[in-house]
């Protein structure tokens, strides 16, 4: 309530739908063959509290062996952007997040991780893991 006027404060309005998110872009991996890892760090992800409406602030990092395809960095920029006004739990919006850049990529292996600002003295990380065993590559010994 408004302390001043003893009347409810009006909620945010929040997106707990999954909404219309500017495409993931991909481009060829210009050395399929070579095992090597990419690595994003997204320090400015926000998105909404579903329960209180606040916003919720994090870094999203993001690490995987591309395939045949790799993320275009401008394009997950604004895709990340994009979740600025969600009402979502972290849980949810890290395991979305993964599916999609899955489905777009189709990497060997991804590992996302969400680390998120203290509420109440809590912090919050949440790793979810992609893990396509049909790429695995055999090495000489």
């Amino acid at each position: 309530t408004d302390p001043a006027r003893n009347t409810p404060m009006a909620k945010k309005k929040i997106d707990s739908a999954a909404p219309a998110h500017p495409p993931l872009e991909c481009f060829p991996n210009p050395h399929p063959a070579n095992g090597y890892t990419i690595h994003f760090e997204c320090y400015e992800f926000t998105s909404v509290c579903p329960k209180t409406g606040h916003p919720d602030f994090g870094t999203i990092e993001i690490e995987y062996e591309p395939n045949k395809q790799c993320l275009e960095m401008k394009a997950l920029k604004l895709y990340l952007q994009s979740f600025r006004n969600v009402g979502a739990f972290y849980e949810d919006l890290c395991n979305r997040i993964t599916r999609d850049l899955v489905a777009a990529c189709a990497p060997r292996w991804l590992t996302l991780k969400g680390m998120f600002t203290a509420r109440g003295g809590m912090k919050a990380t949440i790793t979810v893991e992609h893990f396509d065993e049909s790429q695995i590559r055999e090495t000489a010994e």
